[in-house]
């Protein structure tokens, strides 16, 4: 089989639950703030999912966005890569597996399990599926219920998560256009910096660990991306990062001269959302008109692993 000349982002969608908890209902169940949250990481809010809503459900909800918004059927998609860290219950089918029923989809469908850089190595699974045949097309999601593993009594992390789902439509093209390059990586040294404890069932992080190979790996990510495509930093119109904190975007910019608006940035409203987070951060830009063809974009991710890495492609439309 010849393989495509592209593989391109075609449609995307996302669903965040109706329910919103602020910084200033936090403050009335852990000694906290919202002054103290927003300064230490930009968030202002985020959105919770009820009891009886699972990580599949938020992932349904962002799938129908993406179809009704682009008058599409389930029909035609031959099957669903899903990142989550948060699978409806310990040895329950798979996420992917869970949709693919409820819509009718026959063909692979599969979990990726890497943290916060979920959606960055669940987009590279289908581009390649796709690129040898597995796959005519893909829906790739990024869904997580983190309400569910967040202990509310612990101020350190329960300020920093929240529920969503994103998803986007890789298809095939014959235009030169779409993706370019993908950078995926791990280091695996520091697995205990950022996990969810098996007993427990609760996120358990080390910040200061976190935060410094963020700034790291994001900066070396976005440089290793550009340099090895022959473009400068000009060249790159948006750069849609994890959403896990704002101070983390900020000194990125300073520290690799990268200007801090060319970072996407929605934290203050959804907070960290992990897989998920890039792919709301998409649907919300391609809703107000910022997502434009022939722009350059490059989406970067890092998490619990700990992974990180990134991919360039050019907006086709």
């Amino acid at each position: 089989m010849k393989p495509p000349k592209s593989i391109q982002i075609t449609a995307i969608g996302s669903y965040a639950p109706p329910k919103v908890v602020t910084n200033y209902d936090l403050s009335h169940m852990v000694d906290t703030s919202d002054a103290w949250i927003h300064s230490h990481t930009g968030i202002r809010e985020r959105h919770v999912a009820d009891e009886e809503e699972s990580t599949s459900n938020l992932a349904y909800r962002a799938i129908e966005d993406l179809l009704e918004s682009y008058n599409l059927k389930a029909s035609n998609i031959d099957g669903i890569v899903c990142a989550t860290a948060t699978p409806d219950y310990p040895g329950f089918p798979s996420v992917a597996c869970m949709i693919a029923e409820q819509f009718g989809i026959t063909g692979p469908a599969l979990d990726v399990s890497a943290g916060c850089t979920g959606f960055i190595y669940a987009l590279e699974v289908a581009r390649a599926m796709i690129a040898t045949g597995s796959m005519k097309n893909a829906l790739v999601v990024g869904a997580e219920k983190l309400s569910g593993v967040v202990d509310w009594k612990d101020r350190n992390t329960c300020v920093l998560f929240g529920d969503g789902a994103g998803c986007a439509l890789l298809e095939p093209s014959e235009e030169e256009t779409g993706f370019i390059d993908t950078l995926l990586k791990a280091e695996a040294a520091g697995t205990k910096a950022l996990t969810i404890h098996p007993e427990k069932h609760a996120i358990e992080m080390d910040g200061r660990a976190v935060y410094s190979f963020a700034v790291r790996t994001i900066g070396s990510t976005i440089e290793t991306l550009v340099k090895r495509n022959n473009l400068a930093m000009e060249d790159i119109d948006w750069i849609v990062p994890h959403q896990a904190n704002q101070r983390i975007i900020q000194a990125c910019s300073k520290r690799y001269g990268i200007p801090e608006e060319k970072f996407y940035m929605n934290i203050d409203r959804f907070a960290n959302t992990s897989a998920a987070s890039i792919p709301l951060a998409l649907r919300e830009m391609d809703r107000a008109g910022l997502l434009k063809k022939g722009q350059k974009i490059l989406m970067v991710g890092f998490g619990a692993g700990l992974t990180y890495g990134g991919t360039l492609l050019t907006w086709t439309y």
